[in-house]
């Protein structure tokens, strides 16, 4: 696991550039797409690079990473709505390139199911962008969920309904209570993972997803596991890490290393 301590501005572009490295060797790449706030940044960078001619994603596929059970994919805080607007509209993927779960779904297992076959069948995800929940979710696998789950319905915890409940006007009644989220197992099958986190609130998450022990009290420690993980983190998000400076000293001297 590669730890990055920079700044909440130049996040974006770094990311930026390694979704560009791949693009360029691998132009039909399947990308692992986030929502929320963590990966906007990292959006806004792609739209600008692909508005001057720098990147396309002609080729290339994308899968979201979870869902909202209950809302139609026209409802304003659908996740579908949601990428669409944050990337897929200000980008050059064609149509039906990316998918995304569907949480209005008649059978939601059975389409849980399906979503995983679609993933498995586009080859694997070769770039996650990831973000953490304060209690150290990742997608939607609250704590307690098992470390080798595939895509499922989860129920949300209060936690993070609360959390989302600025997307939703701050009315948390309104979050609903469940998800169609990508599982653990699946997430890790990804070849390269890339985990965004800003600000205070994302500290304590960050210490025990990097620090802590593997654990289903914080689901995000499964990637410790991972071969291929990247972190990204500003100064608040990493201010309960103990191992700082050797994070650092370690990015600084990555280069010396063939």
């Amino acid at each position: 696991m590669e730890v990055i301590i920079t700044s909440e501005e130049s996040i974006g572009d770094l990311v930026a550039d390694d979704i560009a490295a791949l693009l360029a060797r691998k132009p039909d790449a399947v990308l692992g797409l986030a929502t929320g706030s963590s990966p906007l940044r990292i959006y806004d960078a792609l739209a600008a690079r692909v508005a001057a001619g720098a990147l396309s994603f002609s080729q290339a596929r994308g899968f979201t990473l979870d869902e909202y059970v209950g809302l139609s994919s026209g409802h304003p805080c659908s996740y579908r709505t949601v990428i669409d607007a944050d990337l897929v509209s200000r980008v050059d993927f064609a149509d039906g390139a990316v998918r995304a779960p569907d949480g209005t779904a008649g059978d939601l297992a059975m389409e849980a199911g399906s979503y995983d076959r679609a993933i498995a069948e586009a080859g694997g995800v070769d770039l996650q962008i990831l973000g953490i929940g304060t209690d150290g979710h990742i997608a939607f696998n609250e704590p307690g969920s098992s470390l080798a789950s595939r895509t499922r319905v989860k129920t949300l915890t209060e936690q993070t309904r609360r959390d989302n409940a600025r997307f939703f006007g701050g009315d948390v009644d309104a979050v609903p209570r469940h998800c169609l989220t990508q599982g653990l197992g699946t997430i890790m099958e990804a070849r390269h993972i890339v985990l965004v986190a800003t600000g205070k609130g994302k500290a304590e998450a960050v210490h025990h997803l990097v620090e802590g022990a593997v654990s289903a009290l914080w689901p995000a420690t499964i990637l410790q596991h991972h071969p291929h993980v990247t972190v990204l983190v500003d100064e608040a998000a990493a201010s309960r890490l103990q191992l700082a400076g050797y994070y650092r000293y370690a990015y600084a001297n990555r280069s010396a290393v063939s």
